[in-house]
Parts: structure tokens; C-alpha cells; sequence
């Protein structure tokens, strides 16, 4: 990998499954650094959701102002493509006050958007893809790479010939966009890498039971401030349904339920746990696998240390 020139103005990742710290210690470098804090969280972009969110109390947000918090009601969507050119805007307008953007979350989604881009890529046809599997059990999927091959040989090269998911998809790419898809990925990470140098941080715990005992300590904390509360007021004052993204963020969906009489009350807590347990999992895999970051153990006693050190590096 080569590094971007250092003419290129500093940025801050600071990633992390749920409940791994990552708020607390973006107070903390904003404390000793002239740093604009920027949220990657799918779930505090919503107006009135507080409790089973885990946002930052009115306070600390009036002492720490966060970009993208409360940017929309529970009634409205968020996508990836719009999280990419606000957060884009707010980096922008921090570095020409000769600040750094901290950009600080869990939804690994908008991370990928804002570090790839969006690909312009065509969307799913089921027709042709219904052509291509008629092909392909009737010739046999290596016949179908194939013809992927004379259209796009550079994804051809890197695929099996029976790896009939990714031909399917690939094909179907060049049917419907008349490039390779090998083109079109090459064109989107040319054209959509961010102008700055990132430094991307990682919080990862060496003990899992760690972090499942601080998610299970905050869901019954959220419970006991009133977060089944929360959610009736949210229900009376929107119009919202389960199918909505902010119904379905985690907590949530399982609050929903309770209130429609589909899930018992005291089966709340359980299912709350589990399924933030299993969006922690996600987040800790993808942050392992997919995103290239130095990562750090929560659990350390010289966190701090390691941090400013790199910090450090990054702005002098």
C-alpha cells in the first residue's frame, strides 16, 4: 500500500464494536486535541432516540458537539450514500478551521462508503439472472466463466469456475452496464478515495467476556431509565412501523415487539443482550477481516499512551 503524501491534511478513524469505549476516548482526544468529532452510527442520526441508542447525554453533546446526531426523525431513512457526502462535508469544513475530524463509530457500512465510495454498479435483475442459471444448469457453470472470461477476464482470472454466486453476479454486471465489472470497481476506487490521511483505530477487547458483560450491564442500565418508555413516546409521536430502519435498529426491534404483545416483557433483557452481543460480533469481524486499521486492546492499561502516541505521529 502506498501512502498518501503527507501534503494531504490528517483524519482520525476511531472504530469498535458497541460498548468497546470508543465515545470516552473521543472525549478524551478532544480534550488534548484540536479535533471535530464526526458519529459513523446508524442509529444516532435519529431525532428523540437517546436511551436504547446509547447517545451522548444533551451535555456532553453541548461540550462535545458530534456531527450527524439527530439528523433525522424516526420516520425518515439514512442511507450510506448520504452519511458519505455529509460526513465528507463536515471533515471538509473542519480541516479549513485547521482542525482534525475524528470520525468515531460501529456501522462498518458508512465506514466502507466513505473510505471506497459507492459503486455505480447496476442493481439486481432477476430476469437475467434467471437466464444465467438456466444457462448454467443446462452448460454447467464453468461454461458460464466462460463467457464471463471473453467479457471481463480480469475478474474471470480471480474467480473459480464454479463459483456460481460471484459469476452470476459479475456477468450480470457486464450484460447490464456494457463495461467489466473489473472497469467499473478500478473507476470507483480512482475517483472516490477521500483527500486525507487517515489514521484508523481500532478498539478491539483481548477478552470477549469483557465486552459481553459491559453490553449486558448497559442494556439493563437502558432498561432501567426507561427505554421501553422511550420507545412507547416514540410510537405516539411518529408514525412508525417495525419495517422502519430506526425500528430496526437493535434494542429497538426488541422493544417493538414487547409493545405489540409478539415478544413477553421479561424475554426483553435476554433478547436485548443477545442481539447487541451479535451485532459486537459482526462489527469485531468485519474490523479483523475487511478494513485495514492498528488496532488496540480496551482492555490495556497504557491505551491512553498508545493512542497519543499515534496522534502524535499523525499531527506533528
Amino acid at each position: 500500500m502506498v501512502d498518501k503524501p503527507l501534503s494531504l491534511p490528517p483524519a482520525i478513524l476511531l472504530l469498535g464494536p458497541t460498548a468497546s469505549g470508543k465515545t470516552d476516548l473521543a472525549l478524551h482526544l478532544a480534550d488534548q486535541y484540536p479535533i471535530d468529532l464526526i458519529s459513523v452510527d446508524s442509529a444516532l442520526v435519529f431525532k428523540d432516540m437517546n436511551i436504547g441508542t446509547a447517545k451522548p447525554d444533551a451535555a456532553t453533546l453541548q461540550r462535545y458537539p458530534h456531527a450527524l446526531v439527530d439528523v433525522i426523525t424516526p420516520e425518515e431513512s439514512y442511507s450510506a450514500a448520504r452519511f458519505r457526502t455529509e460526513a465528507l462535508d463536515a471533515m471538509a469544513k473542519s480541516t479549513a478551521q485547521g482542525r482534525i475530524p475524528l470520525l468515531v463509530g460501529g456501522t462498518m457500512l458508512y465506514i466502507k462508503a466513505l473510505l471506497e465510495g459507492l459503486s455505480d454498479l447496476p442493481q439486481a435483475n432477476p430476469e437475467l439472472r434467471a437466464d444465467i442459471d438456466a444457462r448454467a444448469k443446462q452448460y454447467g457453470w464453468p461454461a458460464i466463466h466462460q463467457e464471463l472470461a471473453k467479457l471481463d477476464p480480469e475478474t474471470a482470472a480471480r474467480l473459480a469456475p464454479n463459483d456460481s454466486q460471484r459469476i452470476q453476479r459479475a456477468l450480470e454486471i457486464c450484460l447490464l452496464s456494457g463495461k467489466p465489472a473489473s472497469a467499473l470497481y478500478a473507476e470507483q476506487q480512482q475517483q472516490e478515495k477521500p483527500p486525507y490521511r487517515f489514521l484508523s483505530l481500532a478498539l478491539l477487547p483481548s477478552e470477549r467476556s469483557w465486552l459481553h458483560e459491559r453490553i449486558a450491564r448497559r442494556f439493563k442500565l437502558m432498561l432501567q431509565q426507561g427505554f421501553v418508555n422511550e420507545v412507547e413516546a416514540l410510537r405516539a409521536k411518529y408514525q412508525l412501523n417495525a419495517d422502519l430502519p430506526s425500528m430496526r435498529c437493535v434494542g429497538y426491534r426488541q422493544a417493538w415487539d414487547v409493545l405489540e404483545n409478539t415478544l413477553a416483557a421479561k424475554e426483553l433483557e435476554e433478547r436485548g443482550i443477545y442481539a447487541t452481543r451479535q451485532l459486537a460480533k459482526r462489527q469485531i469481524t468485519w474490523l479483523s477481516n475487511t478494513i485495514e486499521c492498528e488496532k488496540f486492546d480496551c482492555l490495556s492499561t497504557d491505551l491512553l499512551t498508545q493512542v497519543h502516541s499515534r496522534v502524535d505521529a499523525l499531527v506533528n
